[in-house]
């Protein structure tokens, strides 16, 4: 059973989405402010965040800038926005995922589940460290570092570096991470791979246009690779 906290203003969605997510098994508690999200997320420790953008005290993608100061819980955002260049500042603020409203329970089920699927003893989670060059992951503490300081990242953020490092020297598509980090099987947007990979890139101290461990082969795909290998 996962703990969720679903932070959103509108009762005739707060209601009927917490009722329907308890009775798939999860264990729901509500805010309908940022503020009050904002607390309970750190006083209680949820599995997951459910989190509407629309709040009527602050931006919810300045809520998650301030939720991502200080934790690393996984957070939807649930929004009415579907224009691009918002869902790519959401994802630039630290989002693991996003529905666009409106959505069903049954979707929002499912993606809470893909997300929480890779979190901690999830499968992947007896994986030996990998070391490429200065960059050690280590699949059982979700832990990475370069050059032995620790890098911080969403849950999102590590699953799709975990994936490249089970594929290292190989050009891994976005399709196939897609398919394996986020679990859609059928495409996607392009996009969503594009914005995590910029910000992991910056995390590491690179960009696509100076890489040093993820290397873009275009129209193909991405790969992991060492500083000493090259391009």
């Amino acid at each position: 059973m996962a703990r969720l906290l679903l932070i959103e203003d509108d009762l005739t969605i707060r209601t009927p989405l917490v009722r329907a997510l308890r009775e798939r098994g999860h264990a729901v508690a509500a805010a309908s402010t940022a503020m009050t999200g904002l607390r309970d997320a750190l006083d209680d420790r949820p599995d997951l965040v459910v989190l509407d953008l629309g709040l009527p005290d602050l931006d919810g993608r300045e809520l998650l800038r301030m939720l991502r100061a200080v934790s690393a819980v996984p957070v939807i955002v649930a929004t009415a926005r579907d224009d691009e260049r918002e869902i790519v500042r959401v994802l630039d603020a630290g989002a693991d995922d996003y529905v666009v409203k409106p959505f069903t329970a049954a979707q929002l089920d499912a993606r809470v589940r893909a997300v929480l699927r890779r979190g901690p003893g999830g499968p992947a989670g007896a994986d030996p460290t990998v070391v490429v060059g200065g960059l050690r992951i280590d699949p059982r503490a979700r832990q990475v570092s370069l050059d032995g300081e620790p890098v911080e990242l969403t849950p999102r953020e590590f699953d799709l570096l975990r994936h490249l490092a089970s594929r290292v020297g190989e050009v891994v598509t976005k399709r196939e991470l897609l398919t394996e980090v986020w679990q859609i099987p059928y495409g996607g947007a392009d996009k969503t791979v594009d914005v995590h990979l910029s910000w992991l890139r910056r995390k590491l101290g690179e960009s696509a246009q100076q890489p040093r461990y993820l290397h873009t082969v275009r129209g193909v795909g991405v790969r992991l690779i060492s500083p000493e290998v090259g391009g």
